[in-house]
Parts: structure tokens; sequence; C-alpha cells
């Protein structure tokens, strides 16, 4: 989940221009070019779920971090409302002749909060810092397809130890030509990488940081609209200030945000509710009916890039049989679910990669549509043990308990398997939980697009190097089938072929069935009369420089 002014053709050959995110609707939502020096002055308050690790770029792979992480530092590019990139970031071009070395020119006048200046360095540190094996970054994967990766990945025996360190510190493929440019060299051919470098991960670092690794998480020191005055205290949140030097176009209009942790979406819907809370993206389900009459014209929505599905986890016996979970995913009816708990406002998933991106089909899982008879015929074929209940996990706190345990009830209904319900640990707890392969049952979880692209439904999520610690692979899925045919669709050089291989690659995905998708989301947002310009991006985030206190 990762927008401006000056509009920038997509260099890779023209194949990511039609990848990108359908417009939006209405008028709430489209954001007005904020070119001019904006008007200053105010605070508000925003919420914000507890982030699960410390505020690294590069450790931050969730939507709770990222929307911090995106106010306190900006990359090298960024994206429009249409999802096309736009260089109003800090690169001033980003070529190639081969589509797998990549040179990146950099724009004058950038500094970090310290003062020091963003440069090429700036840039080869982070990511080297992220993809090194050893420092353990969630979002060291997204750097896999540079030349060198894999000389700083540390061999580990089963239970993650390291047996034998990394061979090299720094990846081959990043040089620093000099300190306004970089070189990247790919080990495949990579048309769409422009698209993908204003995600989180390709974020700069400053030299500050690799001083201490540990305070930086607490207080970052970014390149963004706003810079971090105080740490970030686990359980309650921090304010940040305008950066009065920031060199980008979307420049900060509040003079001060405090970003509010929540660990229950209900208590932060109330604080809105009585003003005592100025901006909240996370409406609660029963307020779903409600929320529009109540709120009026400080209640906005938009198409979400959001996906929710159930997971398995394939490290367990019970699971590892794709029949048992062909059978579940076919016992469940998610219309249903979605009418009764979400009123409508999600839309039933048949597809894992989202609706608002070219590529996804609404005929594409053949599994997911309901079917009793065939599913309790696989569940035997398999040997499934109907005896013992399975165990379902969802986060605490974020308005998952009711579809969860509808999930289990059409489980119970359809298939005779009775479930439990494992839903007490909250979102910065639930997810470790999965990369140390705690899951033990199907478990929720959630993706909002990186950078407009479909791959990006399917290769941070299910490729075999993306599993943990270096990605986002919870079911800890591996076809090597799978992984060529990604391959194969990030080298093609035109639309028509990327998708075909795209596609085909989530055809043998859905065969396999490592996760059951559920839903598809709508992004809801409101906020008190003391703000205005409250605007949702393609990525889910509240674009936090462009709100306005009114009568500061």
């Amino acid at each position: 989940m990762n927008l401006s002014k000056r509009s920038g053709a997509l260099i890779a050959a023209g194949l990511a221009g039609t990848m990108v995110l359908s417009a939006c609707g209405g008028d709430d939502n489209k954001k007005n070019g904020n070119t001019a020096t904006p008007a200053s002055g105010g605070e508000f308050s925003i919420y914000v779920g507890e982030p699960e690790n410390p505020l690294v770029p590069g450790n931050t792979t969730e939507s709770e971090g990222s929307q911090v992480v995106d106010a306190l530092w900006t990359g090298l590019v960024q994206y429009k409302d249409d999802g096309s990139i736009d260089y109003s970031g800090v690169a001033d071009s980003i070529k190639s002749d081969d589509q797998t070395t990549w040179t990146v020119t950099l724009k004058d006048g950038w500094t970090f909060h310290d003062g020091t200046p963003v440069d090429a360095q700036s840039f080869v540190d982070a990511w080297n810092y992220t993809a090194l094996s050893t420092n353990a970054q969630g979002a060291s994967y997204f750097f896999a397809n540079v030349e060198g990766y894999d000389q700083l990945q540390a061999e580990t025996d089963d239970a993650g130890n390291v047996t034998k360190p990394p061979a090299a510190e720094q990846m081959s493929g990043l040089k620093v030509v000099d300190d306004k440019t970089f070189e990247v060299t790919l080990s495949k051919p990579f048309a769409q990488y422009p698209v993908t470098v204003g995600y989180t991960a390709f974020y700069p670092l400053p030299k500050a940081f690799f001083t201490d690794p540990e305070a930086a998480g607490k207080k970052p020191i970014g390149n963004g609209p706003y810079k971090a005055d105080e740490d970030f205290v686990p359980g309650q949140g921090f304010k940040v200030s305008r950066y009065e030097d920031y060199a980008g176009d979307n420049k900060g209009h509040a003079d001060t945000v405090e970003f509010r942790v929540y660990t229950d979406l209900n208590t932060a819907y109330t604080d809105i509710q009585g003003g005592n809370l100025d901006v909240d993206n996370q409406i609660p389900p029963d307020a779903i009916t409600s929320v529009k009459d109540e709120f009026g014209d400080r209640y906005g929505e938009r198409p979400s890039s959001s996906f929710t599905y159930m997971g398995f986890p394939l490290y367990d016996p019970r699971y590892a049989d794709k029949r048992v979970r062909q059978a579940f995913s076919m016992a469940i009816d998610r219309k249903a679910i979605t009418d009764a708990i979400f009123s409508g406002s999600r839309t039933p998933a048949y597809s894992v990669i989202s609706p608002v991106v070219n590529g996804s089909r609404d005929d594409a899982c053949k599994y997911c549509q309901v079917d009793v008879k065939k599913a309790n015929q696989l569940l035997d074929e398999a040997g499934f043990d109907r005896n013992q209940p399975v165990e379902l996990w969802f986060n605490a706190g974020a308005g998952h308990d009711a579809w969860v345990e509808a999930v289990g009830n059409q489980l119970r209904e359809n298939l005779g398997v009775e479930f439990t319900l494992q839903g007490n640990l909250d979102f910065s707890e639930y997810l470790p939980k999965g990369d140390e392969k705690g899951y033990t049952g199907p478990f929720r979880l959630g993706w909002s697009m990186d950078y407009p692209s479909p791959q990006n439904y399917l290769e941070p999520l299910y490729s075999t190097k993306a599993q943990p610690p270096a990605g986002s692979n919870s079911a800890f899925y591996s076809n090597p089938q799978f992984d060529d045919l990604v391959s194969q669709g990030n080298q093609a050089t035109s639309d028509e072929e990327a998708i075909k291989l795209y596609q085909e690659a989530e055809d043998v995905l859905l065969e396999d069935m490592p996760v059951m998708p559920m839903f598809f989301g709508l992004e809801q947002s409101v906020w008190s009369d003391k703000v205005d310009n409250v605007v949702v991006d393609i990525f889910g985030r509240v674009d936090i420089a462009g709100v306005t206190v009114v009568n500061p």
C-alpha cells in the first residue's frame, strides 16, 4: 500500500501504463494539486493501529506503520491518482536501454530532516541494509531481483538459526556513479521496475541511521513533508511537525499531526463521533449502514486496492493436501458473508488480483464457487479428520470477529467441522506469529498494493523467495512453476504478454489454494469539522500533507 504534480511518462516501455488503478469516484477523493505554498497552521489527530515494527522503511510492510512512514519519507517516484508514476519524488529520471541495468538520476535540493543531503549513497546504503538477511527486514524480498541479492542471504536451519553467514553485505548490482546518480543491475529484465520503486522498501536512509538503527526506528529521520520531534511510543503514538525545508511539491498544511494509536476500531470511531479524533479511515462493520447519514459531507469513499483472504499454514500437516484447502474454499459462501456482515460494501473475491488493477478476473477461482457436495467429496478423499476442530485466526480489535465466525459457521454447517476462534492478538503481535509458523489453522490476512501492477498481488505474497522473514508469504507456499511464470511476466515487453503470464501464474496458485480469496474492499473515511481536504490515496492511506485545519 504508497501521488502530484509534475507529469512523467512511465519508463517501463509503456508496459505499466495500462496496469494502473481505475479512476476513483467522487470529487471528495480526487487529489487537488498542492503545488502552491500551502496555507499553514493548526494541528489534527489521526487514527492509526499499532505498527508491527519500529518505523524503519525496509521493515514496514503493513498498513499501520506505512501510514506513518509515508508522512516522514518521500521516495524516488510518487503515484498519481490514476496509479501511474509521477516524477515528483527524489528521482529526476529512471532509464534503461535493456530493462536490466537502470540508471537513476536524482534531483538537487533534497535533504533529510537532520539537514544532511539525500544522495545516491543514501539509497544504495538503505537498499543494501534492507536486503541483508541478518538485518531481518520484512521488505528484504523486494530486492531479490537485484544482482547479488543471494549473496546477502545467510544459510539457516529449520529453526531459522544462521548456519552460514552471508557471503557479502553489499549487492553487486548497486553502484554509486556520483552524488546524484546510481545504477541498478537486475538479475533478469524487468520492464516494470520504475513502477515499483515508489514503495516504502525503496526509501533512502541518512548516515545517522546506521550509527544507531534502534534509535532511528523510534525517532525516524526521513526526507518527507513531516518530521519526528519525539520518539514513537507503542500503544500511544507521537506528534510530528511540518518540515519547512521539504523539497517536494506536496508540502504539509498543518503545523503538527498527532498519530494516535488505537487497538480497537470501535474506540476510535466513538472518539471521532465525540469530536476527540479528527481523521479515521477504518470504519467498524456495524457502523457501515449508518456512517453516511451520521457524517454527511464529512464522509468519503473510493474503490480500494485491498484484498482480504484466509491463508492456510502449509507447514501444518493437516492442511498440506490441496484437496483440504479446495474443500474449505468451496464450502464458503462469500456473497452471503459480505451481504450479512458488510451490507454489500465488500465484493466477493474470485481472484487474488484486485479489480482496480488490469489483469483481475471475476471467474479465476473455480474453488471459490460454493459446491458443498464436491467439497465433502474432496475432504473425504484427503482423509481429513472432521472430529478435530479447526482453529480460525484473526487479529483483535479490527472488526474481523463477525465475518471470521461466519466462515466457521459455514464450515460447521457444510462440512461438519467444528471450529474455535483465535482472535486475541493485536496486529503487532499477530503478524510475527505467522512469520514464526505459529498459526495452527486458517488465518486472516489482507493486502493493499504497494505499487500498481498485478505482479504485486502475486510475487510478494506467494513466491518462494518471499517466505518470511524476507517477505509476506505467510502460507509458506512454494511452487517452481508459479515462480517461473511470474518471472516470465516480469520480463514481458508488452501489456498483453505480461498479463497473460501473470494470469497463468494465478491459475497455478488457485489450483494449489494456499489461500482462500474472501473479498475486495472499499475505502471509507470520516473526519471531524475541524479539518478539510481529507483524501485517501490509491494505497488506502490518508494524504497527511494535504489535510487542512479549519480556522487554525
